[in-house]
């Protein structure tokens, strides 16, 4: 930094972009070879060389923010635009499914028997495991804002506690969600009520997940003194996600498992 006249990042040489790219490739070519030929090496080892280049890549963003002062005003802004439009298009991932659901549930066809939830499928009580699962989000709202708070608040130990208890509160609901189904009265097979149904639901537990053990690494830097009062951007990407994930639901939980009912 003392050798140049602004305040951006220029990163080093890397080499974990050429292997995350090697990684993707091998992982969907994995996918492919065990639909068709019940081969599963390929694709175990794509996910080896994923998870190996997301460990070791965000070990490089941590030590460029935290212990090089790497992580300027400028660059923090960037990195908060960056966020929101990545927020932005997930908006639009989940538009997608919104859409395919409403075009089918608003005017039935004569195929699905002219009425929603189509002839013969036997839908989900909206206020039994669905309700305590929005239950259990808005808590897990409630409780990252509350760590948000003792973060700049410099307050440490109830920055710990709260996002302990957002992550446990996260992995209820995925818990909760196997169970649902599990134990569902139709599958994804069951036409467009079982595609949408699974495929909405799916992705957003599928989000639940990936914002848990977000919100994990964020609970391990905040225990190894990676946060102060000023500079927690990487926890406040994870709190920005966790809210998306949280009002993702409640459009969910409105359209398909209640109104859709």
């Amino acid at each position: 930094m003392n050798h140049q006249a602004h305040a951006y990042h220029m990163v080093d040489p890397s080499p974990w972009p050429i292997t995350g790219a090697i990684a993707a490739l091998l992982l969907t070519s994995g996918l492919a070879m065990w639909f068709h030929f019940e081969s599963m090496i390929l694709m175990y080892l794509g996910l080896l060389i994923m998870l190996m280049t997301m460990i070791q890549w965000w070990r490089d963003v941590i030590r460029e923010s935290t212990f090089q002062g790497h992580h300027t005003p400028p660059v923090q802004k960037g990195l908060r635009y960056g966020m929101i439009l990545f927020i932005m298009s997930e908006v639009f991932f989940f538009l997608g499914f919104f859409w395919a659901f409403y075009n089918s549930s608003l005017a039935p066809t004569p195929e699905l028997g002219e009425c929603w939830p189509p002839t013969g499928i036997i839908s989900l009580d909206p206020f039994e495991v669905p309700l305590l699962n929005t239950a259990v989000l808005l808590a897990s709202g409630v409780t990252v804002t509350w760590a948000h708070h003792s973060i700049m608040q410099n307050d440490r130990k109830k920055a710990i506690q709260s996002l302990f208890l957002t992550i446990l509160l996260g992995f209820y609901f995925t818990a909760l969600q196997a169970m649902e189904y599990y134990e569902a009265p139709f599958t994804i097979a069951d036409g467009i009520y079982g595609s949408t149904f699974f495929v909405a639901t799916g992705f957003h537990g599928l989000h639940v997940i990936i914002g848990s053990l977000f919100l994990l690494v964020c609970l391990l830097r905040q225990m190894n003194f990676h946060f102060t009062s000023h500079h927690h951007f990487g926890f406040e990407a994870a709190a920005w996600y966790w809210h998306f994930v949280d009002v993702i639901w409640l459009f969910l939980y409105v359209s398909i498992y209640w109104w859709g009912s």
